[in-house]
């Protein structure tokens, strides 16, 4: 019943935005805005009230994000090890190593909101918050690395750094991490208008997600696709649940990190993908192909 409850939601939402885009009920103007006022502002504005409102961040056992990160070092040095043996073509690596690593923040903060409630969501909120830096890292060096452009390592740095100091998300989770130190409470005023624009958030976030899945360059890709897909559902979410145990980490830190780690690859892909130089037919297949595919590992993470 719990996945039923958790999953049917967000996977109607999704649904809901690929079948209002196939009937121009919406169109890219409107999911490419939409995507923008999300990631920009509400999901930010999102992020900064849950953690910043809640005085236990200051004092959150780390060891849970500990687990998730050697997961995600371990998923990124096998795919990197793939890509060289098998060999990937250089055009398609970074899009590749994206889709091994790189999870849909906002199916996850969907998914946690409905199976673990307000606590859940503190956890998963500070789980991605410093994660992201380092998949933003591993992205951003791979993409580089393979894309046939200079990669000396000034200009790699600077591009490191750009897509670290101006990611909203980043930023946001910081900042929620030090109000809740330094402050713990929002004044009444400024609590409801966070709570009211987090009615707009996760709607609006899965319906552009949904309306931006495409079929396109899936069978040219399925190959590559589904290997990616193999890393991310099932390679990163083992390695999650071995130093999970390893570490002896449960409760509701243990059952946040495996939802966290069973998500499909993000979107962002695609976006970072086309802008330095990598292969956007393969990133979109692998967005499509693991979005079908994560019902069955979150299903799976939701019943461990």
């Amino acid at each position: 019943m719990i996945v039923l409850q958790s999953l049917f939601p967000v996977f109607f939402m999704l649904l809901l935005g690929a079948v209002l885009k196939r009937f121009e009920l919406t169109n890219t103007v409107f999911l490419k805005t939409a995507d923008r006022l999300v990631y920009f502002i509400f999901f930010p504005a999102m992020l900064f009230w849950k953690i910043g409102s809640a005085p236990a961040a200051a004092n959150v056992d780390f060891g849970y994000i500990q687990a998730a990160l050697l997961a995600l070092l371990t998923t990124f040095v096998l795919s990197s090890v793939y890509i060289r043996l098998r060999p990937v073509r250089d055009f398609a690596a970074g899009a590749f190593s994206q889709s091994c690593y790189r999870f849909n923040t906002y199916i996850g903060m969907a998914v946690v909101m409905n199976a673990l409630g307000e606590e859940g969501l503190l956890y998963f909120s500070i789980l991605i918050g410093l994660l992201i830096p380092l998949i933003n890292v591993m992205a951003v060096s791979v993409l580089i690395w393979y894309s046939g452009q200079p990669a000396d390592g000034r200009r790699r740095l600077a591009v490191t750094l750009r897509a670290l100091g101006t990611n909203p998300l980043i930023i946001a989770c910081l900042a929620g991490m030090l109000y809740a130190r330094v402050a713990g409470r929002f004044p009444i005023f400024l609590d409801n208008t966070f709570r009211l624009m987090t009615y707009v958030t996760l709607p609006l976030a899965l319906l552009s997600v949904g309306g931006s899945l495409t079929l396109a360059g899936l069978r040219e890709n399925l190959s590559l696709a589904a290997t990616g897909a193999f890393f991310k559902l099932l390679v990163l979410p083992a390695n999650g649940y071995f130093f999970l145990r390893l570490l002896h980490i449960g409760g509701l830190p243990f059952r946040t990190v495996m939802i966290f780690l069973t998500l499909p690859a993000a979107t962002a892909i695609y976006v970072l993908s086309s802008q330095l130089h990598s292969d956007t037919d393969l990133a979109s297949a692998a967005i499509m192909l693991s979005t079908l595919v994560s019902f069955a590992s979150l299903s799976i993470a939701l019943l461990i």
